[in-house]
Protein backbone atom coordinates (compact mmCIF):
# COMPACT_ATOMS: atom_id res chain seq x y z
CA UNK A 1 0.00 0.00 0.00
CA UNK A 2 1.12 3.55 -0.57
CA UNK A 3 0.79 4.39 3.13
CA UNK A 4 3.15 1.54 3.98
CA UNK A 5 5.50 2.60 1.20
CA UNK A 6 5.89 6.01 2.84
CA UNK A 7 7.94 4.28 5.55
CA UNK A 8 10.19 2.61 2.97
CA UNK A 9 13.76 3.87 2.66
CA UNK A 10 14.75 6.14 -0.20
CA UNK A 11 16.29 4.38 -3.20
CA UNK A 12 20.02 3.91 -2.89
CA UNK A 13 22.60 5.24 -5.32
CA UNK A 14 22.67 1.95 -7.25
CA UNK A 15 18.96 2.13 -8.12
CA UNK A 16 18.10 2.39 -11.80
CA UNK A 17 18.12 6.15 -12.60
CA UNK A 18 15.51 5.72 -15.34
CA UNK A 19 13.14 4.03 -12.85
CA UNK A 20 13.90 6.73 -10.28
CA UNK A 21 13.01 9.44 -12.80
CA UNK A 22 9.81 7.63 -13.77
CA UNK A 23 8.75 7.27 -10.13
CA UNK A 24 9.56 10.94 -9.45
CA UNK A 25 7.50 11.91 -12.49
CA UNK A 26 4.61 9.80 -11.21
CA UNK A 27 4.89 11.40 -7.77
CA UNK A 28 4.69 14.83 -9.42
CA UNK A 29 1.64 13.79 -11.42
CA UNK A 30 -0.01 12.54 -8.22
CA UNK A 31 0.73 15.87 -6.52
CA UNK A 32 -0.99 17.72 -9.38
CA UNK A 33 -3.93 15.34 -9.29
CA UNK A 34 -4.24 15.62 -5.50
CA UNK A 35 -4.32 19.43 -5.73
CA UNK A 36 -7.01 19.23 -8.37
CA UNK A 37 -9.07 16.82 -6.28
CA UNK A 38 -8.74 19.04 -3.19
CA UNK A 39 -10.28 21.86 -5.21
CA UNK A 40 -13.06 19.58 -6.42
CA UNK A 41 -13.80 18.25 -2.94
CA UNK A 42 -14.10 21.81 -1.66
CA UNK A 43 -16.59 22.57 -4.45
CA UNK A 44 -18.46 19.29 -3.86
CA UNK A 45 -18.73 20.01 -0.14
CA UNK A 46 -20.05 23.50 -0.81
CA UNK A 47 -22.59 22.11 -3.30
CA UNK A 48 -23.76 19.46 -0.83
CA UNK A 49 -24.24 21.99 1.97
CA UNK A 50 -22.95 25.59 2.02
CA UNK A 51 -20.10 25.89 4.50
CA UNK A 52 -19.41 22.15 4.64
CA UNK A 53 -15.72 21.32 4.91
CA UNK A 54 -14.17 19.03 2.28
CA UNK A 55 -13.24 16.44 4.92
CA UNK A 56 -16.85 16.24 6.05
CA UNK A 57 -17.97 15.67 2.46
CA UNK A 58 -15.30 12.96 2.16
CA UNK A 59 -16.87 11.13 5.11
CA UNK A 60 -20.32 11.43 3.55
CA UNK A 61 -18.95 10.13 0.27
CA UNK A 62 -17.20 7.15 1.89
CA UNK A 63 -20.39 6.17 3.73
CA UNK A 64 -22.37 6.54 0.52
CA UNK A 65 -20.00 4.38 -1.53
CA UNK A 66 -19.28 1.74 1.09
CA UNK A 67 -22.68 1.39 2.70
CA UNK A 68 -23.53 1.46 6.39
CA UNK A 69 -20.46 1.61 8.62
CA UNK A 70 -19.45 2.15 12.22
CA UNK A 71 -17.48 5.22 13.30
CA UNK A 72 -14.51 3.01 14.21
CA UNK A 73 -14.45 1.39 10.78
CA UNK A 74 -14.82 4.80 9.16
CA UNK A 75 -11.87 6.18 11.15
CA UNK A 76 -9.79 3.14 10.18
CA UNK A 77 -10.74 3.42 6.50
CA UNK A 78 -9.88 7.11 6.39
CA UNK A 79 -6.86 6.81 8.69
CA UNK A 80 -8.39 9.53 10.83
CA UNK A 81 -8.80 10.40 14.49
CA UNK A 82 -12.00 8.93 15.98
CA UNK A 83 -12.79 12.25 17.69
CA UNK A 84 -12.63 14.11 14.39
CA UNK A 85 -14.80 11.47 12.73
CA UNK A 86 -17.31 11.74 15.56
CA UNK A 87 -17.55 15.53 15.19
CA UNK A 88 -17.99 15.34 11.43
CA UNK A 89 -20.55 12.53 11.71
CA UNK A 90 -22.44 14.69 14.22
CA UNK A 91 -22.43 17.58 11.76
CA UNK A 92 -23.71 15.35 8.96
CA UNK A 93 -26.41 13.98 11.24
CA UNK A 94 -27.52 17.52 12.21
CA UNK A 95 -27.80 18.34 8.51
CA UNK A 96 -30.00 15.27 8.02
CA UNK A 97 -27.52 13.74 5.56
CA UNK A 98 -26.77 10.63 7.61
CA UNK A 99 -28.41 8.67 10.38
CA UNK A 100 -27.07 6.53 13.20
CA UNK A 101 -28.99 3.42 14.19
CA UNK A 102 -28.22 0.65 16.69
CA UNK A 103 -26.29 -2.29 15.28
CA UNK A 104 -28.67 -5.28 15.25
CA UNK A 105 -25.84 -7.53 16.48
CA UNK A 106 -24.51 -5.22 19.20
CA UNK A 107 -26.81 -2.52 20.54
CA UNK A 108 -23.86 -0.60 22.01
CA UNK A 109 -22.57 0.13 18.50
CA UNK A 110 -24.18 2.64 16.14
CA UNK A 111 -24.26 2.05 12.39
CA UNK A 112 -23.99 5.13 10.19
CA UNK A 113 -25.84 5.28 6.88
CA UNK A 114 -26.74 7.93 4.33
CA UNK A 115 -30.29 9.28 4.39
CA UNK A 116 -32.29 9.82 1.20
CA UNK A 117 -31.53 13.55 1.53
CA UNK A 118 -27.82 12.75 1.85
CA UNK A 119 -27.91 10.53 -1.23
CA UNK A 120 -29.69 13.26 -3.17
CA UNK A 121 -27.14 15.90 -2.12
CA UNK A 122 -24.21 13.66 -3.04
CA UNK A 123 -25.61 12.95 -6.49
CA UNK A 124 -26.31 16.64 -7.09
CA UNK A 125 -22.82 17.63 -5.91
CA UNK A 126 -21.02 14.89 -7.87
CA UNK A 127 -22.73 15.65 -11.16
CA UNK A 128 -20.37 18.44 -12.28
CA UNK A 129 -17.23 16.48 -11.26
CA UNK A 130 -18.39 13.34 -13.01
CA UNK A 131 -19.31 15.44 -16.03
CA UNK A 132 -15.86 17.02 -16.10
CA UNK A 133 -14.15 13.64 -15.66
CA UNK A 134 -16.35 12.15 -18.38
CA UNK A 135 -15.46 15.06 -20.66
CA UNK A 136 -11.73 14.79 -19.90
CA UNK A 137 -11.81 11.08 -20.72
CA UNK A 138 -14.20 11.29 -23.67
CA UNK A 139 -11.44 10.71 -26.24
CA UNK A 140 -9.70 7.98 -24.22
CA UNK A 141 -10.19 4.40 -25.37
CA UNK A 142 -12.39 2.50 -22.90
CA UNK A 143 -9.58 -0.02 -22.41
CA UNK A 144 -7.27 2.78 -21.22
CA UNK A 145 -9.81 3.96 -18.64
CA UNK A 146 -10.28 0.41 -17.39
CA UNK A 147 -6.51 -0.15 -17.26
CA UNK A 148 -5.93 3.09 -15.35
CA UNK A 149 -8.61 2.06 -12.85
CA UNK A 150 -6.94 -1.35 -12.45
CA UNK A 151 -3.49 0.22 -12.00
CA UNK A 152 -4.70 2.73 -9.39
CA UNK A 153 -6.41 -0.05 -7.41
CA UNK A 154 -3.22 -2.11 -7.56
CA UNK A 155 -1.09 0.81 -6.41
CA UNK A 156 -3.46 1.67 -3.55
CA UNK A 157 -3.59 -1.95 -2.34
CA UNK A 158 0.10 -2.69 -2.79
CA UNK A 159 -0.51 -5.36 -5.43
CA UNK A 160 1.63 -5.87 -8.52
CA UNK A 161 -0.51 -5.25 -11.62
CA UNK A 162 -0.71 -7.68 -14.48
CA UNK A 163 1.32 -6.74 -17.55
Amino acid sequence: MISEASAAPAPDETADPVRQAAVRGLEGAFAELASEFRRYYAALAEAASPGMLPGTFKILSVISRGGPVTASTLAERLVADKGMISRQVGELEELGLIQRTPDPHDGRVRVISVTPLGAERIETARGPLEGRLFSALSDWPLESIEKLTELLHALASGEVPEA
